[in-house]
């Protein structure tokens, strides 16, 4: 299975490049990366530009639509793999491979399937996305969209909630670092 981990964003609430702070004695990037390929999933790594991070080598896919958020991260990501993909941030340092497994298991027939979180709304990155979610993600980017709810709604999509998960269920899975204080928090959880 491929995961593509979307690495493309501008840290802009940050003030610098998020997926770089250390944690633990790695990168959130690194991290991310350690725990998928443990996991055994095949990882691509979507960068708004190749340049960008160059030591992921083969790794990385450039956005197909710089600058148009993670809906171009998933469209470079599905043209990359020949498949299907599951799709996670990399600065969601609790995302799980072992419920993306069930979530793809859960799937059945869907084009998509995603978490609905705490306030009944769809998590679309943390996901799995089915070949036949390519053409749709192209048509709306073409046409200026970028909403991944957007998306959602062209597809058939099977929406999970968190019990569904059992024993993979981890209420910090949909846990991201966007600010100095998500970050400073986090490393003060990690370290208890």
């Amino acid at each position: 299975m491929t995961v593509v981990i979307l690495a493309g964003g501008q840290s802009r609430r940050m003030g610098r490049d998020k997926l770089l702070l250390p944690l633990a004695g790695e990168s959130l990037l690194e991290r991310a990366l350690r725990r998928w390929e443990e996991a055994g999933f095949r990882t691509l790594v979507s960068v708004s530009q190749l340049e960008k991070y160059p030591w992921l080598g083969e790794r990385r896919v450039a956005d197909a639509f710089p600058g148009a958020g993670p809906m171009a991260g998933l469209l470079a990501g599905l043209e990359a793999s020949g498949g299907g993909v599951f799709l996670t941030a990399a600065d969601m340092p609790f995302s799980d491979p072992e419920a993306a497994r069930q979530m793809v298991q859960l799937c059945g027939d869907r084009a998509a399937c995603v978490l609905q979180d705490g306030q009944g709304r769809w998590e679309p990155l943390f996901g799995w996305y089915g070949p036949e979610a390519e053409t749709p993600a192209r048509q709306l980017l073409e046409a200026g969209e970028r909403k991944m709810q957007a998306l959602l709604e062209m597809l058939s999509v099977r929406v999970l909630r968190p019990e569904e998960l059992g024993q993979h269920w981890d209420s910090r899975i949909l846990l991201n670092v966007n600010r100095p204080e998500d970050y400073e928090k986090l490393c003060l959880e990690l370290e208890r």
